[in-house]
Protein backbone atom coordinates (compact mmCIF):
# COMPACT_ATOMS: atom_id res chain seq x y z
CA UNK A 1 0.00 0.00 0.00
CA UNK A 2 1.17 3.52 -0.74
CA UNK A 3 2.73 4.95 2.45
CA UNK A 4 1.47 8.44 1.68
CA UNK A 5 -2.07 7.07 1.58
CA UNK A 6 -1.62 5.46 5.01
CA UNK A 7 -0.36 8.72 6.50
CA UNK A 8 -2.91 11.00 4.87
CA UNK A 9 -6.10 9.02 5.47
CA UNK A 10 -7.34 7.95 8.88
CA UNK A 11 -10.80 7.43 10.39
CA UNK A 12 -9.69 9.80 13.17
CA UNK A 13 -8.89 13.46 13.30
CA UNK A 14 -5.99 14.22 15.64
CA UNK A 15 -5.61 17.31 17.85
CA UNK A 16 -2.66 18.41 19.92
CA UNK A 17 -3.47 19.59 23.42
CA UNK A 18 -3.12 23.21 22.28
CA UNK A 19 -5.42 22.71 19.29
CA UNK A 20 -8.02 20.91 21.41
CA UNK A 21 -7.90 23.54 24.13
CA UNK A 22 -8.84 26.31 21.71
CA UNK A 23 -11.94 24.61 20.32
CA UNK A 24 -14.43 25.94 22.85
CA UNK A 25 -12.54 29.00 24.10
CA UNK A 26 -13.59 28.18 27.67
CA UNK A 27 -17.31 29.07 27.78
CA UNK A 28 -18.83 30.20 31.06
CA UNK A 29 -18.78 27.16 33.30
CA UNK A 30 -18.57 27.23 37.11
CA UNK A 31 -15.59 24.90 37.36
CA UNK A 32 -14.07 26.94 40.18
CA UNK A 33 -16.91 25.65 42.38
CA UNK A 34 -15.93 22.02 41.79
CA UNK A 35 -14.02 20.13 44.48
CA UNK A 36 -11.44 18.31 42.36
CA UNK A 37 -10.38 16.10 45.28
CA UNK A 38 -13.77 14.38 45.09
CA UNK A 39 -13.20 13.47 41.45
CA UNK A 40 -9.60 12.31 41.19
CA UNK A 41 -8.62 8.75 42.00
CA UNK A 42 -5.59 7.74 44.06
CA UNK A 43 -2.37 8.92 42.45
CA UNK A 44 -4.18 10.56 39.52
CA UNK A 45 -3.53 14.33 39.67
CA UNK A 46 -6.32 16.57 38.41
CA UNK A 47 -6.03 20.32 37.96
CA UNK A 48 -8.38 23.10 36.94
CA UNK A 49 -6.20 23.59 33.88
CA UNK A 50 -6.79 19.97 32.85
CA UNK A 51 -10.53 20.42 33.30
CA UNK A 52 -10.54 23.64 31.27
CA UNK A 53 -8.20 22.49 28.50
CA UNK A 54 -9.40 18.91 28.01
CA UNK A 55 -12.77 18.25 29.63
CA UNK A 56 -14.68 21.42 28.81
CA UNK A 57 -14.25 20.93 25.01
CA UNK A 58 -15.20 17.25 25.54
CA UNK A 59 -18.38 18.28 27.33
CA UNK A 60 -19.31 20.62 24.48
CA UNK A 61 -18.73 17.84 21.95
CA UNK A 62 -20.83 15.44 24.02
CA UNK A 63 -23.57 18.06 24.28
CA UNK A 64 -23.72 18.21 20.47
CA UNK A 65 -24.08 14.43 20.26
CA UNK A 66 -26.63 14.23 23.07
CA UNK A 67 -28.72 17.07 21.61
CA UNK A 68 -28.88 15.31 18.24
CA UNK A 69 -29.77 12.06 20.03
CA UNK A 70 -32.69 13.80 21.75
CA UNK A 71 -33.83 15.45 18.54
CA UNK A 72 -33.80 12.07 16.80
CA UNK A 73 -35.96 10.65 19.57
CA UNK A 74 -38.51 13.44 19.16
CA UNK A 75 -38.56 13.16 15.38
CA UNK A 76 -39.08 9.40 15.54
CA UNK A 77 -41.98 9.92 17.96
CA UNK A 78 -43.51 12.33 15.47
CA UNK A 79 -42.98 9.90 12.61
CA UNK A 80 -44.65 7.03 14.49
CA UNK A 81 -47.31 9.34 15.95
CA UNK A 82 -46.19 8.18 19.34
CA UNK A 83 -45.19 9.63 22.71
CA UNK A 84 -42.43 7.85 24.61
CA UNK A 85 -39.92 8.55 27.35
CA UNK A 86 -36.36 9.25 26.17
CA UNK A 87 -33.93 6.36 26.49
CA UNK A 88 -30.72 7.03 28.46
CA UNK A 89 -27.69 8.11 26.46
CA UNK A 90 -24.84 5.71 27.27
CA UNK A 91 -21.18 6.72 27.30
CA UNK A 92 -18.60 3.93 27.56
CA UNK A 93 -15.10 4.52 28.94
CA UNK A 94 -12.36 1.94 28.37
CA UNK A 95 -8.63 1.69 28.95
CA UNK A 96 -5.95 -0.16 30.87
CA UNK A 97 -5.62 -0.65 34.58
CA UNK A 98 -4.00 2.53 36.02
CA UNK A 99 -4.84 4.62 32.92
CA UNK A 100 -7.13 6.96 34.85
CA UNK A 101 -10.55 5.82 33.59
CA UNK A 102 -12.25 6.38 36.93
CA UNK A 103 -11.10 10.01 37.13
CA UNK A 104 -12.25 10.65 33.56
CA UNK A 105 -15.61 9.04 34.32
CA UNK A 106 -16.19 11.08 37.48
CA UNK A 107 -15.16 14.36 35.84
CA UNK A 108 -17.55 13.75 32.95
CA UNK A 109 -20.35 12.79 35.33
CA UNK A 110 -19.89 15.98 37.31
CA UNK A 111 -19.58 18.32 34.35
CA UNK A 112 -22.42 16.79 32.35
CA UNK A 113 -24.71 17.13 35.36
CA UNK A 114 -23.94 20.87 35.39
CA UNK A 115 -24.90 21.47 31.76
CA UNK A 116 -28.19 23.26 30.87
CA UNK A 117 -31.19 21.35 32.17
CA UNK A 118 -28.99 19.64 34.76
CA UNK A 119 -29.47 16.12 33.39
CA UNK A 120 -29.36 13.16 35.76
CA UNK A 121 -26.03 11.45 35.12
CA UNK A 122 -25.31 8.05 36.67
CA UNK A 123 -22.00 6.19 36.70
CA UNK A 124 -21.37 2.47 37.00
CA UNK A 125 -18.23 0.39 36.71
CA UNK A 126 -18.17 -3.10 35.28
CA UNK A 127 -16.30 -4.37 38.37
CA UNK A 128 -19.65 -5.33 39.87
CA UNK A 129 -20.21 -7.70 36.96
CA UNK A 130 -17.08 -9.71 37.74
CA UNK A 131 -17.83 -13.23 38.91
CA UNK A 132 -17.41 -13.57 42.69
CA UNK A 133 -14.01 -14.84 43.79
CA UNK A 134 -15.48 -18.20 44.78
CA UNK A 135 -16.78 -18.68 41.23
CA UNK A 136 -13.48 -17.55 39.72
CA UNK A 137 -11.66 -20.06 41.94
CA UNK A 138 -14.13 -22.77 40.92
CA UNK A 139 -13.38 -22.02 37.27
CA UNK A 140 -9.64 -21.87 37.92
CA UNK A 141 -9.34 -18.28 36.65
CA UNK A 142 -8.90 -16.19 39.80
CA UNK A 143 -5.46 -15.22 38.44
CA UNK A 144 -7.18 -13.90 35.30
CA UNK A 145 -9.46 -11.49 37.11
CA UNK A 146 -10.12 -8.59 34.76
CA UNK A 147 -9.77 -10.70 31.62
CA UNK A 148 -12.94 -10.96 29.51
CA UNK A 149 -13.78 -14.46 30.77
CA UNK A 150 -13.86 -13.26 34.40
CA UNK A 151 -17.00 -11.16 33.80
CA UNK A 152 -20.61 -12.30 33.87
CA UNK A 153 -21.15 -10.97 30.35
CA UNK A 154 -24.72 -12.24 30.18
CA UNK A 155 -25.69 -10.26 33.29
CA UNK A 156 -23.96 -7.11 32.04
CA UNK A 157 -25.62 -7.37 28.63
CA UNK A 158 -29.01 -7.94 30.27
CA UNK A 159 -28.50 -4.81 32.36
CA UNK A 160 -27.60 -2.70 29.33
CA UNK A 161 -30.51 -4.13 27.37
CA UNK A 162 -32.81 -3.10 30.23
CA UNK A 163 -31.35 0.42 30.13
CA UNK A 164 -31.98 0.72 26.41
CA UNK A 165 -35.45 -0.80 26.80
CA UNK A 166 -36.46 2.09 29.04
CA UNK A 167 -36.74 0.15 32.29
CA UNK A 168 -37.31 2.70 35.04
CA UNK A 169 -35.51 1.06 37.98
CA UNK A 170 -32.18 -0.64 37.36
CA UNK A 171 -29.93 -2.59 39.73
CA UNK A 172 -26.18 -3.01 39.50
CA UNK A 173 -24.11 -5.41 41.64
CA UNK A 174 -21.52 -3.67 43.81
CA UNK A 175 -17.83 -4.47 44.02
CA UNK A 176 -15.53 -3.79 46.97
CA UNK A 177 -11.89 -2.97 46.28
CA UNK A 178 -11.27 -3.40 50.00
CA UNK A 179 -12.45 -7.03 49.95
CA UNK A 180 -11.40 -7.54 46.30
CA UNK A 181 -14.75 -9.16 45.60
CA UNK A 182 -18.37 -8.59 44.61
CA UNK A 183 -20.46 -7.82 47.70
CA UNK A 184 -23.17 -10.45 47.98
CA UNK A 185 -26.65 -8.97 48.15
CA UNK A 186 -25.50 -5.35 47.73
CA UNK A 187 -26.90 -3.46 44.75
CA UNK A 188 -26.66 0.04 43.31
CA UNK A 189 -30.12 1.26 42.33
CA UNK A 190 -30.47 3.59 39.37
CA UNK A 191 -33.72 5.29 38.41
CA UNK A 192 -34.35 6.87 35.01
CA UNK A 193 -30.98 8.49 34.25
CA UNK A 194 -30.71 10.89 31.33
CA UNK A 195 -27.11 9.83 30.80
CA UNK A 196 -25.36 6.67 31.95
CA UNK A 197 -21.57 6.36 32.03
CA UNK A 198 -20.22 2.79 31.94
CA UNK A 199 -16.55 2.46 32.88
CA UNK A 200 -14.47 -0.69 32.55
CA UNK A 201 -11.27 -2.05 31.06
CA UNK A 202 -12.90 -4.37 28.54
CA UNK A 203 -16.10 -2.53 27.58
CA UNK A 204 -15.02 -2.19 23.93
CA UNK A 205 -14.16 -5.87 23.68
CA UNK A 206 -15.65 -8.11 21.01
CA UNK A 207 -15.30 -11.88 21.13
CA UNK A 208 -12.71 -13.46 18.84
CA UNK A 209 -14.12 -16.90 19.54
CA UNK A 210 -16.01 -17.94 16.43
CA UNK A 211 -17.76 -20.74 18.37
CA UNK A 212 -19.48 -18.37 20.77
CA UNK A 213 -23.19 -17.95 20.35
CA UNK A 214 -23.04 -14.38 21.61
CA UNK A 215 -23.20 -11.88 18.80
CA UNK A 216 -24.17 -8.88 20.91
CA UNK A 217 -21.42 -6.99 22.72
CA UNK A 218 -21.30 -4.41 25.50
CA UNK A 219 -20.22 -1.67 23.11
CA UNK A 220 -23.31 -2.26 20.94
CA UNK A 221 -25.29 -0.38 23.59
CA UNK A 222 -22.98 2.66 23.66
CA UNK A 223 -23.95 5.93 22.02
CA UNK A 224 -20.46 7.34 22.48
CA UNK A 225 -17.24 5.66 23.58
CA UNK A 226 -13.95 6.93 25.00
CA UNK A 227 -10.60 5.15 25.30
CA UNK A 228 -8.08 6.46 27.84
CA UNK A 229 -4.69 5.74 26.29
CA UNK A 230 -1.12 5.85 27.61
CA UNK A 231 2.22 4.20 26.87
CA UNK A 232 3.02 0.84 28.49
CA UNK A 233 5.94 2.53 30.24
CA UNK A 234 3.71 5.15 31.87
CA UNK A 235 1.01 2.63 32.73
CA UNK A 236 3.50 0.42 34.55
CA UNK A 237 4.94 3.43 36.38
CA UNK A 238 1.47 4.64 37.46
CA UNK A 239 0.47 1.15 38.57
CA UNK A 240 3.58 0.76 40.72
CA UNK A 241 3.15 4.23 42.23
CA UNK A 242 -0.47 3.44 43.05
CA UNK A 243 0.53 0.13 44.63
CA UNK A 244 2.95 1.97 46.91
CA UNK A 245 0.24 4.42 47.93
CA UNK A 246 -2.22 1.60 48.59
CA UNK A 247 0.28 -0.12 50.85
CA UNK A 248 0.41 3.04 52.95
CA UNK A 249 -3.38 3.44 53.01
CA UNK A 250 -5.94 0.76 52.10
CA UNK A 251 -3.64 -2.23 52.72
CA UNK A 252 -3.21 -1.11 56.35
CA UNK A 253 -6.85 -1.99 57.01
CA UNK A 254 -6.95 -5.46 58.64
CA UNK A 255 -10.08 -6.23 56.61
CA UNK A 256 -8.32 -5.56 53.31
CA UNK A 257 -7.82 -8.51 50.98
CA UNK A 258 -4.28 -7.16 50.49
CA UNK A 259 -3.48 -6.59 54.18
CA UNK A 260 -0.75 -9.24 54.07
CA UNK A 261 1.27 -6.92 51.80
CA UNK A 262 1.11 -4.02 54.27
CA UNK A 263 4.31 -5.14 56.02
CA UNK A 264 6.31 -5.87 52.85
CA UNK A 265 9.56 -4.00 52.36
CA UNK A 266 9.54 -1.64 49.38
CA UNK A 267 11.84 -3.98 47.45
CA UNK A 268 9.62 -7.01 48.11
CA UNK A 269 6.47 -5.02 47.37
CA UNK A 270 7.79 -3.75 44.04
CA UNK A 271 8.94 -7.22 43.03
CA UNK A 272 5.43 -8.52 43.68
CA UNK A 273 3.71 -5.56 41.97
CA UNK A 274 5.92 -5.90 38.87
CA UNK A 275 5.07 -9.59 38.67
CA UNK A 276 1.35 -8.85 38.88
CA UNK A 277 1.74 -6.23 36.16
CA UNK A 278 3.75 -8.52 33.85
CA UNK A 279 1.72 -11.69 34.39
CA UNK A 280 -1.78 -10.21 34.49
CA UNK A 281 -2.28 -6.54 33.65
CA UNK A 282 0.22 -6.27 30.80
CA UNK A 283 -1.04 -9.46 29.18
CA UNK A 284 -4.63 -8.28 29.45
CA UNK A 285 -3.66 -4.91 28.01
CA UNK A 286 -1.82 -6.38 25.03
CA UNK A 287 -4.26 -9.19 24.28
CA UNK A 288 -7.65 -7.67 25.04
CA UNK A 289 -7.68 -3.96 25.89
CA UNK A 290 -5.26 -2.18 23.54
CA UNK A 291 -6.67 -3.89 20.39
CA UNK A 292 -10.01 -2.19 21.13
CA UNK A 293 -8.55 1.34 21.22
CA UNK A 294 -9.55 2.28 17.68
CA UNK A 295 -13.12 1.11 18.22
CA UNK A 296 -13.67 4.21 20.37
CA UNK A 297 -15.22 7.47 19.18
CA UNK A 298 -12.69 9.53 21.13
CA UNK A 299 -9.18 8.65 22.33
CA UNK A 300 -7.54 10.59 25.15
CA UNK A 301 -3.79 10.29 24.68
CA UNK A 302 -2.04 10.77 28.02
CA UNK A 303 1.55 11.75 28.61
CA UNK A 304 3.53 12.29 31.80
CA UNK A 305 1.70 12.62 35.15
CA UNK A 306 -1.67 11.60 33.64
CA UNK A 307 -2.02 14.87 31.72
CA UNK A 308 -3.56 14.60 28.24
CA UNK A 309 -1.20 15.52 25.40
CA UNK A 310 -3.54 14.86 22.49
CA UNK A 311 -7.05 13.83 21.45
CA UNK A 312 -8.29 11.77 18.52
CA UNK A 313 -11.87 12.01 17.29
CA UNK A 314 -13.54 9.56 14.95
CA UNK A 315 -14.70 11.25 11.77
CA UNK A 316 -18.38 11.18 10.83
Amino acid sequence: MNKAYEVTYSPFRAFTREEWRKLEEHPMFPISDIDLTELQALNEPLTLEEVEDIYIPMIRLLQIHITHYRHLHDERDQFFDNTSNPIPYIIGIAGSVAAGKSTTARVLQKLLSMTPGQPKVELITTDGFLYPNAELEHRGILNRKGFPESYDARRLLSFLAAVKSGKEVLEVPLYSHLYYDVIAGRLQTIERPDILIVEGINVLQVSSNKKTRRRVFVSDFFDFSIYVDASEKNLREWYLERFKKLQQTAFQNPNSYFHKYASYSEKKLMKFANKVWDDINLQNLQQNILPTRFRADLILEKGECHFVRGVRIRKI
